[in-house]
């Protein structure tokens, strides 16, 4: 059938996945073929190579795993689980059973195949489907090709909070506060915070930790109390002192693990015990290894507190930063299958505020994406391709959200399938209102409908013909939402490039104006006044401009590029330009991103002096493995730069404390995954967090010679703008005077490097004359040390530049003989920059 908007909602989790469909005006789980809400996120296969998705595979990949250890060729794998933790990169899941690797996206797609099988009466074309709020682009990009296999023509991600926040905005009759969705997942964990003005939802700040979830705490379990009691119990040093072994054994263990988390959070103990011979291992003195131990809840909070703890000062750092006291939030809601231990809602009671418990955790994110869905057109290839021609075909005109009570739905015949004098009626499904019936024909109509108030109003569409039977039609249904609407998806993270700061000659992040991180989607980011560190020559591909894209969050400003998220290398050629771009060059950027799915899609490159605008795709990519020697050097450099801070007068003795504890537990997190893929990325995802944390500490301690610095520009600045400057330069140089004394009393060692910034960029504006001045001098005093291409033109431009100098030179006159200068200049006789990066003046 044809449906004008998507109406599926998919939760793909790490764990566990479910999805919905708006029914009647409600979302509905479609359950699993064994009646369940949700299915593992599991993908295996049996030993004769036959796939298995969901409880199935899931049944196997305990029993696999404890094979691993009687197998002595290592680990027996041909079920694969969290598997999302991976996406965006490039590994690849090999079982023993078929001769075929699979990539993470691969084993979604399997997933995402097994739930469109539990719609039975139509084939699933498009569909909602949530990630995580902290997903990165490469994950996004990963996403969305899962789509693609699992045969969906049409997609939207939907980030995950704001799924939650639809379906419990829906049913909650305070339509005004600030909402705090707490969504400790399988996998993930992030924290959002949404504002609700009139029932129009918006989401004002995330934060989160894509390496933070179930599997985190499954394993501090393992760790802290199964590992232990084996030890204790068993004579195993060969197998718990080999890294290899320990790794299959950790992995064996977890589902007990799993089962003991979840059985904690109904009743105050449980009592782990493993089958006679279910283990299939024996110690040094041939007794047969079994579980038989005792976890109360208490112990269990002394293990999973930390975990839980990293998640709650998220959200409490999340909240400091939007300057709101706990006593704001009108609500905490609680998404994923860990929100329901007692352990964590007592957590988040005594630290933020009680939760609000009215939604299932487990299936609020797949409800809240089918109404979100309901709200999303259906494209007009999808449509085109499920038309019954055999029914009649309307086109229905609304708005699927609204906060008003009464909306107007436009009606038209675009096919009538030969039947002639065509009525309508529309019904509301609770059976209270309809329209009457009407006549309807191509020209269309428009027809009032009344809604009920904070709910999804569900309305039949029926058609008759002349003599007053019914006539099949699409679409027969539509939904509209009173009391709640969802404002555009918020960027999840900062975007940006990585530049040469001509200050200090780093290579930082700077983001784009108009693509910071919550700003809504679509959105479009500019950088101007950028230049270009080497020639372009037309025709020649190797001189090149390299514009390296990252991502990066709140902290990520002025970093050292390195420590964010890389996207993608955009690369500029003289192959792509039709003349001479020399060095120094203004170069104005834009990047455009798209509206589903939360990625820079497109980059456009102008050269001004050119009028030439270069536009680039920018693809998908994939992040390779994390190489463990590379991480354990990058781990000891992290120790050494907190050695040397600890030296830094007027650092807090806490931060540097702070710093080696974590770096202890990412060191300690490493060794016992060193060669997990996984977790190096994560222990990698959270240095690169840390080592962030550490720069800005070192910049803070340099706040004197700053300070002197600032002052330093600003002297200079004032004189240039006394000597060239006009009335615009001079309100600017007071702008900046004002902002100067502001960052010199909060000391705010961020703020004030950008009005230093500032500074030396007006000073450099109000100089430019100047400094061509100086490079005219020095091209002739330098003129016979120089092997120029052409001399005799070198010594023509020379004296021209000479004699405008003597008169009243200009930039307009100046810049062009400058630059003709610099092409004639030997290309091993001009300052480089390596790797081709712009700088910012």
């Amino acid at each position: 059938m044809t449906r004008n908007r998507i109406d599926y909602g998919i939760d793909l989790g790490t764990t566990n996945s479910a999805i919905a469909r708006m029914e009647n005006g409600k979302p509905v789980i479609k359950k699993s073929d064994l009646q369940h809400d949700t299915i593992p996120s599991c993908v295996g296969w049996n030993r004769k190579g036959v796939l298995m998705v969901g409880d199935t595979a899931m049944n196997q990949l305990g029993s696999d795993r404890l094979r691993s250890h009687s197998s002595g060729s290592g680990k027996v794998e041909n079920v694969f689980i969290e598997f999302k933790r991976t996406m965006g990169t490039d590994k690849r899941y090999k079982p023993v059973s078929v001769e075929k690797e699979f990539s993470s996206e691969e084993l979604s797609a399997e997933v995402l195949k097994k739930l469109k099988s539990f719609v039975q009466d139509e084939n699933v074309h498009a569909a909602v489907i949530t990630v995580p709020a902290k997903f990165g682009t490469n994950q996004l990009d990963a996403t969305g090709r899962a789509a693609k296999l699992a045969g969906l023509d049409q997609y939207e991600l939907l980030q995950e909070p704001i799924a939650a926040c639809m379906a419990y905005g829906l049913g909650n009759t305070e339509k005004n506060g600030r909402w705090v969705v707490f969504d400790f997942g399988g996998g993930t964990f992030d924290v959002a915070l949404v504002k609700s003005t009139d029932g129009l939802l918006k989401v004002l700040d995330t934060e989160g930790d894509n390496y933070l979830g179930g599997k985190n705490l499954d394993y501090a379990i393992v760790d802290e109390v199964i590992i232990p009691y084996i030890r204790e119990t068993y004579a195993l040093d060969d197998v718990l002192d080999d890294p290899d072994k320990l790794g299959l054994l950790r992995d064996a263990m977890k589902r007990y693990a799993e089962i003991a988390k979840i059985q904690l959070s109904f009743k105050p103990e449980h009592h782990i015990l493993s089958e006679l011979g279910e283990i299939p291992l024996q110690d040094a003195d041939g007794n047969d290894v079994e579980l038989d131990l005792v976890l109360t809840r208490d112990r269990l909070a002394k293990v999973l507190g930390p975990i839980y703890q990293r998640a709650i000062d998220m959200t409490k750092d999340l909240l400091a930063r939007n300057h709101l006291e706990h006593s704001a939030l009108s609500a905490v809601i609680l998404v994923g299958g860990p929100t329901y231990s007692p352990i964590l809602r007592d957590m988040i009671t005594a630290q933020i505020r009680e939760p609000d418990t009215r939604v299932d955790p487990m299936t609020v994110v797949a409800e809240g994406a089918a109404l979100y869905a309901s709200t999303v057109k259906v494209s007009e290839e999808v449509a085109s391709a499920t038309r019954d021609v055999s029914k009649a075909q309307l086109d229905l005109g609304y708005e699927s959200t609204t906060v008003q009570t009464i909306e107007f739905i436009s009606v038209k015949v675009i096919g009538s399938n030969g039947v002639s004098g065509l009525v309508l009626e529309l019904e509301r499904s609770d059976g209270t209102w309809a329209s009457g019936r009407r006549p309807i024909d191509s020209k269309g109509d428009v027809v009032e409908v009344e809604l009920n108030e904070s709910a999804v109003n569900g309305f039949q569409v029926k058609l008759y013909d002349a003599q007053g039977n019914r006539v099949d039609c699409e679409p027969d249904s539509f939904n509209i939402i009173q009391g709640t609407q969802v404002s555009a998806a918020p960027l999840p993270n900062n975007i940006g490039i990585e530049i040469l700061r001509t200050q200090d000659k780093k290579r930082i992040f700077h983001v784009f104006k108009g693509l910071e991180k919550n700003t809504p989607l679509p959105a479009t980011g500019v950088h101007n006044g950028l230049r270009t560190s080497a020639d372009l020559r037309p025709g020649n591909i190797k001189d090149i401009v390299r514009i390296p894209i990252y991502e990066g969050g709140t902290d990520a400003h002025g970093s050292l590029a390195i420590l964010n998220e890389h996207i993608y290398d955009a690369v500029i050629t003289g192959a792509d330009v039709p003349a001479l771009v020399p060095a120094g060059s203004h170069v104005d950027l834009t990047i455009v991103t798209d509206r589903g799915v939360a990625r820079p899609v497109r980059m456009k490159v102008f050269f001004p002096q050119l009028d030439e605008e270069i536009n680039l795709e920018i693809p998908y990519s994939v992040q390779g493995e994390v190489d463990a020697e590379w991480l354990d050097r990058e781990l000891d450099n992290c120790e050494t730069e907190i050695d040397e801070l600890e030296e830094v007068e007027g650092l807090g003795e806490s931060d540097i404390l702070s710093a080696r504890t974590e770096l202890e537990r990412l060191r300690d997190r490493f060794e016992q995954n060193r060669k997990d893929y996984d977790a190096k990325k994560e222990v990698l995802e959270q240095l690169k967090t840390l080592m962030r944390k550490l720069d800005h500490l070192r910049t803070e301690s340099s706040w004197p010679v700053l300070q002197a610095e600032i002052l330093e520009v600003y002297e200079k600045l004032v004189k240039a703008n006394a000597d060239l400057g006009n009335q615009q330069t001079t309100m600017l140089v007071q702008h900046l005077k004002e902002r100067m004394d502001q960052v010199f009393a909060e000391k705010n060692v961020r703020v004030a490097k950008g009005v230093k910034e500032e500074m030396d960029h007006l000073f450099f504006k109000l100089t430019e004359v100047y400094q061509l001045i100086s490079t005219i001098r020095y091209y002739s005093e330098s003129f016979r040390m120089i092997h120029w291409k052409d001399a005799v033109k070198a010594a023509s431009l020379l004296e021209r530049g000479r004699a405008m100098v003597a008169s009243k030179p200009t930039v307009e006159t100046l810049l062009p003989i400058c630059m003709e200068l610099w092409e004639l200049t030997p290309d091993d006789e001009r300052p480089t920059n390596p790797g081709g990066l712009l700088t910012d003046y």
